[in-house]
């Protein structure tokens, strides 16, 4: 099976593509061509990067902002930027906090116990990545998204934030009905905090539970939702790879596809580069026996910094074309 039959299309219906690994393996390059790829079939593609230490923009060698930018025909990106999200977060919670202290006639103990859930709300970057995580999750309004994750610990924690969401909205339920009336004196300090009769605060509720029931769904349909695992033949990589397949399984999330990126060609009368050979194919002996329920696909080690459009392409054609390096760079002197 080749790299690119991992993909289904239903019409109507988004794909969702997840790209994870260790730091450092190339996750943000091949989350881009593989975006770019999809753009060039036809398929209205957005890819999302939710690692706070943006790259995604230096990869493609264009400006992308904090809601949907154009890159090319059919391509879309967005880098979501935590950083605003909790500087907005932070001033918006003190200036309701100063404001409740001294004109809300609350006891200090219940005042209390709502700062506290506030204050424990999911971190500011997770949230942010979750909204735009949500809405295009529940639309379909593009064929193909592609997430480009942050390195593992970081993305476990991510893949695991709708249950995380779940629980909080179930607290906030919880919460307008202890304060009934007073409800509404907090409605901006915690989210969806209307009155207990505001129509518009319940219908919130109800459709953000919607939204991440239909997102947890999403997320475990192998049809909708797969998981490509970057790794470097190196022990590190493969170990730290092989114990996020695990934890995402548990996140009930299916990895199909091992991409093993800066592979080292066979370099005769180099000392150097032949050891290194030798010292990778070792590695990928480990990595067919640790991942042999996966599709394994190889991507060499490029000479030259892998970025910009024309360059994604190139391992674009390598990982879903199959052409080799020597090809693709023929078809770039031929075109």
């Amino acid at each position: 099976m080749g790299f690119k039959d991992l993909f289904t299309f239903k019409k109507g219906e988004t794909t969702f593509v997840f790209v994870g690994g260790k730091g450092g393996v190339g996750k943000t390059s091949i989350s881009a061509a593989t975006a770019i790829w999809m753009a060039k079939q036809g398929k209205k593609t957005l890819v999302v990067s939710t690692d706070p230490a943006h790259s995604l923009s230096d990869s493609l060698e264009a400006p992308v902002s904090h809601s949907p930018t154009l890159i090319m025909s059919n391509l879309y990106a967005v880098e979501i930027d935590p950083e605003i999200a909790m500087e907005q977060q932070q001033a918006e919670l003190e200036s309701k906090k100063s404001l409740a202290t001294g004109e809300q006639a609350l006891g200090l103990d219940m005042l209390g116990d709502q700062l506290d859930l506030a204050s424990s709300a999911p971190g500011a970057d997770e949230a942010a990545a979750f909204e735009v995580f949500l809405q295009v999750m529940t639309t379909n309004e593009y064929d193909v998204v592609v997430f480009d994750t942050a390195p593992t610990g970081h993305t476990l924690r991510f893949l695991s934030f709708p249950d995380l969401m779940d629980s909080w909205v179930g607290k906030m339920i919880k919460v307008r009905t202890r304060l009934g009336s007073l409800a509404s004196s907090f409605k901006n300090l915690i989210p969806f905090m209307g009155d207990d009769d505001d129509p518009q605060s319940t219908a919130e509720l109800e459709e953000t539970k919607r939204k991440i029931s239909e997102a947890k769904e999403i997320m475990s349909n192998p049809e909708r939702t797969t998981f490509k695992m970057v790794v470097i033949p190196e022990e590190m990589s493969i170990h730290e790879s092989d114990r996020a397949m695990d934890a995402l399984a548990k996140n009930h999330m299916t990895v199909d596809g091992v991409i093993v990126n800066q592979m080292m060609p066979d370099i005769e009368n180099c000392d150097f580069c032949q050891s290194r050979y030798k010292l990778q194919q070792k590695r990928m002996a480990l990595i067919r026996q640790k991942f042999s329920h996966q599709t394994i696909a190889e991507i060499p080690l490029f000479k030259e910094e892998v970025k910009g459009i024309d360059k994604l392409e190139e391992v674009a054609e390598i990982l879903y074309e199959g052409k080799t390096p020597e090809q693709v760079e023929k078809d770039a002197i031929l075109l």
